[in-house]
């Protein structure tokens, strides 16, 4: 069985979102793009890259161009649904 095809991308969604979430990164406080597919296994780390992109597009995700790098953080206008998603996958450890 193919490894990677275990892990959905909605439940990849939902990780980004559950670490920033946790990570308190809303708006102005922001964490490198990169960090959203370096707290994963390696073998996942494309599709979480391709997911945090999509993310982007959706407007779940505020990115930050910097000199440094881009930047990303939740989008505190799309606070409840990002608290949905969330809520979907990790019911206990959320509220």
């Amino acid at each position: 069985m193919n490894l990677l095809s275990e892990i959905t991308d909605e439940e990849i969604k939902a990780d980004i979102l559950h670490k920033l979430f946790r990570k308190k990164k809303w708006g102005g406080s922001h964490t490198a793009f990169e960090n959203l597919y370096k707290w994963c296994e390696k073998r996942y780390a494309h599709r979480y890259k391709k997911v945090g992109e999509m993310l982007i597009k959706e407007g779940l995700l505020i990115s930050k161009p910097t000199s440094y790098g881009l930047q990303v953080s939740l989008n505190p206008r799309k606070k409840s649904e990002i608290i949905t998603i969330i809520r979907r996958w990790f019911e206990k450890d959320v509220f």
